[in-house]
């Protein structure tokens, strides 16, 4: 189901995004303000994932389209978020071995919009997120995703350290994109597995690193260390494709 609204202002129009169902990602309310109706908003907003931020009226001012905001933004996804367990049933119902994306850390929603349409390509069953730090499913990732965010679901998880967990007893093996890795052409890339992706600033988290299988790497003969998240995360895909179905 799509979401038309992306960006919400005003109590009452946020208070009826939030009892209407509607998946908002981040909560934007003006620091200090304690009144009835705002306090209401928050009281939603923490029963699910929603990111709330308190932040100066400058900000909230800057960040307004109507210039009407009445103290609160809220960032709404553009796109219903999947369950993972709905991606291991696609990929069941496929007869295929799960082949999955988790994104650590990426923020840019180009890179995002970039990595679903490549990923459509590539036949991968569905791609996880984690709640905080990281870009949500915006208008711009849905319009940069060229209609692939219709096609390839994307599920937001609370700690990616846990999902990585859960998902190994169901029979995932898990290898993190890290200039450390072996060359991912010397390694067995088959079978059901998620491919971990970093951001360019800071790579895969430690944590995250250390519950992954193994980690592989690009091969690169040029003068800088690092490719766009986007780029980085294509080539391996289709390596990972390669093995599953050129052998």
């Amino acid at each position: 189901m799509r979401y038309e609204e992306s960006t919400i202002e005003g109590r009452n129009a946020v208070l009826e995004a939030f009892r209407a169902g509607k998946t908002i990602d981040r909560l934007f309310v003006l620091d200090g303000c304690q009144d009835g109706p705002v306090k209401t908003i928050v009281r939603e907003a923490k029963k699910g994932d929603t990111i709330i931020s308190f932040v100066k009226k400058e900000r909230l001012d800057q960040m307004s389209e109507s210039g009407k905001h009445q103290g609160v933004i809220a960032y709404a996804a553009a796109y219903e978020y999947a369950e993972v367990e709905d991606i291991l049933k696609a990929a069941q119902e496929k007869r295929e071995a799960p082949f999955l994306l988790m994104l650590d850390g990426i923020e840019d929603p180009h890179n995002l919009g970039a990595i679903i349409r490549t990923a459509n390509q590539a036949g991968v069953h569905g791609i996880i997120i984690p709640k905080r730090r990281a870009v949500g499913l915006t208008a711009t990732v849905a319009k940069v995703s060229a209609g692939a965010i219709n096609y390839t679901p994307v599920a937001k998880v609370t700690n990616l350290v846990q999902t990585i967990e859960q998902l190994k007893e169901q029979g995932l093996w898990f290898v993190c994109a890290d200039m450390e890795g072996e060359v991912m052409y010397r390694q067995n890339l088959t079978g059901p597995i998620c491919l971990v992706i970093g951001s360019e600033g800071e790579g895969v988290s430690r944590l995250v690193r250390e519950k992954c299988d193994f980690i592989t790497k690009i091969p690169m003969y040029g003068d800088i260390d690092s490719l766009n998240a986007s780029v980085a995360m294509g080539i391996l895909t289709y390596e990972i494709v390669r093995q599953r179905n050129f052998k």
